[in-house]
């Protein structure tokens, strides 16, 4: 469900003049009115939080304190341990 923001259009209460959050499913209607007062409010086109990429979750500390462990390939059928516990090589011999 996204996370709407809605901000007074004219008066209103403190809540309302200075926008609020709103979860919402997105089969529900936009708000009209403020939930507090009753003022009339409008949606606010607001950034959406993004995170780019996955290099933020596969940091071998992350992996490690997880209880995961990540190889590396070196060679033909062979993986170095980077991070985690586990053998230090593994080999497809």
């Amino acid at each position: 469900m996204p996370i709407y923001e809605y901000r007074a259009t004219a008066g209103g209460c403190v809540k309302c003049q200075h926008g609020f959050d709103r979860l919402q499913k997105l089969s529900e209607d936009d708000l009209a009115t403020c939930p507090d007062c009753g003022a009339a409010i409008t949606r606010v086109i607001a950034a959406p939080a993004l995170a780019i990429g996955g290099a933020h979750l596969l940091q071998e500390k992350r992996i490690g304190d997880k209880g995961f462990t990540q190889y590396k390939k070196i060679g033909k059928g062979v993986y170095e341990k980077t991070a985690g516990k586990g053998p230090d090589i593994i080999r497809g011999d």
